[in-house]
């Protein structure tokens, strides 16, 4: 079913032409909530817009086009406030019609895309014997998300995790392996990851200091590629190990993921190299084969390179980066291609895309998206560390957030006087340690920095994921003690709006559609956040002033009706962020 939104824009298009002419067609009515309740819940700006084209003064253009405008089974007459705002109140009738409607959709009233298109969601892409680190929290959950609310949309969505399993580490630490620890190339398990981790940091000293050892590792990366037995080997059981610990991670905060590292690329690359000669972008700069590009520069102001082959005849993350790209468009028929990267590679991305577009490798009907984000800080607005200034652990942050969670679980428990058993505040301290990091991240304008508190994102109380767990709860307590089959009461219910409260929640309740179609082309999922965390809000607010189970028997159907989907849309909002919901805390 359409949005209140796209019915009342449909309903201004109609009026534009009959007032205007056809060329009025598609005018973009500027279609606003209203900033105050008391003017309303709608305002349309357009005349303000129109006083050039059309000659007259905003107020006689508002008149002409509320003339012509029919709304009457969506609003109240509508009033024209100040120079030529129109103000539109919805009818309790309407929002009746509306809700009863979307009580008896398992979606909710939110359609599934006409035209759903295949979209590359390629996120976390952690390295290869390196441990996930704090920073590939946000890239991880940002990008499962805006996986999830593209799916449930019924976009065909491929989940890539690009993981960095190529290169010139390898070489280092297969070389330094070879000399200190060489069970670990030929023994699965013989180190665990974070040994492999120490192992890598000395390697790289190593590879720093030491022009013999770096020769080495070169000419190991030389062998790897080449596709020798013994290097391949070592190669694959480091991959292998990485990858059992990072899927630890991924189970923990319910993520899927399909890998496609670095190295699947690896065969592809002489052609990248070879076809852009092809179209004579390529150029030689001191033994480097590169393209100039337009628009960056050096110091100096001279246009700046995006070298694809070194002048080792090595290849790097740009020639991958085109190689991945041209697969992606080519074989999987990626219509939409989103990467959820850390804000500093947003250079990088253009670089790689004004290449690729010189070269005709994106189609005009390809849209490629870079989704930027920023750091995780600490408390002392400093990029987040461990005391000893180390890079935290994913793994340790995570375990933190249950440790924390079970805490403040079992002393709610003591002072409630309540006994649970152990498996349930196992699950209520993972359920609600997980939800809160996952909700502090997404809740924040991806774009920005963020300060990382546990205390802030566990509490009970603000924009947190327990707040938003807890009105669930709420509701399902109302359940358990009137005995309430919901299922039962969305069949019989005829919902009514007689009370304030009651207006507001259902105008909230109904706006879900627009957030989620927001949340499909701005990939802000703080959008859905904000919109839950108000959800929330709103029906404590109408739990605290209407009574549910000691109301008359219609109204006291209609409000749990009203209770039901409030609970769907809450369970329904959180999974899309990846958030499970809990029946008890």
């Amino acid at each position: 079913m359409p949005s209140t939104v796209q019915e009342l824009r449909a309903k201004f298009d109609q009026a534009l032409i009959a007032a205007f002419g056809e060329e009025m067609a598609g005018t973009d009515p500027m279609l606003v909530p209203a900033s105050n309740p008391k003017f309303g819940d709608y305002q349309c700006n357009v005349a303000m817009s129109l006083t050039k084209a059309l000659k007259n003064n905003p107020r006689a253009i508002a008149t002409q086009i509320i003339e012509q405008l029919d709304v009457s089974e969506i609003c109240e007459p509508p009033e024209i406030a100040g120079p030529g705002f129109i103000n539109l109140r919805l009818k309790p009738e309407y929002l009746e019609t509306e809700l009863n409607t979307v009580l008896t959709d398992e979606r909710l009233g939110i359609p599934k895309v006409d035209d759903p298109q295949n979209v590359i969601v390629d996120f976390s892409s952690p390295n290869i014997a390196k441990e996930m680190h704090v920073g590939h929290l946000r890239s991880t959950i940002i990008g499962d998300s805006i996986a999830r609310v593209l799916e449930f949309l019924n976009h065909e969505v491929l989940r890539l995790n690009h993981v960095g399993d190529w290169g010139t580490q390898f070489g280092m630490l297969i070389t330094y392996l070879r000399e200190v620890y060489p069970e670990a190339l030929t023994t699965a398990d013989a180190l665990d990851l974070g040994d492999l981790v120490a192992f890598y940091r000395k390697a790289k000293i190593r590879f720093d200091e030491d022009e013999e050892f770096k020769e080495a590792s070169r000419k190991e990366v030389v062998k790897l590629q080449a596709g020798a037995e013994d290097s391949r080997r070592a190669w694959g059981i480091l991959c292998e190990q990485s990858r059992r610990e990072f899927q630890v991670i991924y189970d923990l905060l319910d993520i899927k993921l399909e890998e496609r590292g670095e190295s699947f690329y690896n065969p592809l690359l002489p052609k990248v190299v070879e076809d852009l000669d092809k179209t004579g972008l390529l150029e030689e700069n001191q033994g480097a084969k590169c393209v100039f590009l337009e628009g960056f520069q050096n110091k100096e102001g001279e246009a700046l390179p995006l070298i694809v082959q070194k002048s080792d005849g090595g290849y790097n993350y740009a020639t991958t980066d085109l190689a991945a790209l041209r697969y992606r468009i080519n074989k999987d028929g990626a219509d939409r291609i989103i990467y959820v990267t850390d804000a500093g590679q947003a250079n990088h991305f253009a670089q790689v895309w004004q290449v690729a577009r010189k070269a005709g490798w994106i189609p005009d009907n390809v849209e490629v998206v870079h989704v930027p984000f920023g750091l995780v800080l600490g408390e002392d607005g400093k990029k987040l560390k461990t005391r000893s200034g180390e890079t935290v652990r994913l793994r340790d942050l995570l375990d933190e957030a249950i440790n924390r969670a079970r805490k403040d679980l079992e002393m709610r428990l003591k002072e409630e006087g309540r006994t649970e058993s152990e498996a349930f505040i196992n699950n209520v301290a993972q359920v609600v340690g997980m939800s809160a990091v996952k909700y502090a991240d997404l809740s924040q304008n991806r774009t920005s920095n963020y300060v990382f508190s546990f205390d802030k994102m566990l509490s009970l109380q603000g924009n947190t994921a327990p707040y938003l767990l807890y009105a669930y709860v709420r509701i399902q307590g109302i359940r358990r003690k009137g005995e309430i089959d919901f299922k039962q009461v969305g069949t019989e219910a005829k919902i009514k709006l007689q009370e304030e409260a009651e207006l507001t929640l259902a105008k909230h309740l109904l706006q879900l559609n627009e957030v989620i179609e927001t949340v499909e082309k701005e990939l802000l999922p703080n959008r859905l956040c904000q919109y839950l965390f108000e959800l929330s809000q709103k029906f404590n607010q109408f739990y605290d002033q209407c009574p549910v189970l000691k109301a008359e028997d219609v109204q006291r159907i209609s409000r749990l009706a009203l209770c039901d989907l409030t609970a769907r849309t809450l369970k329904l909002g959180l999974s899309l962020l990846g958030i499970s919901v809990l029946e008890r805390m």
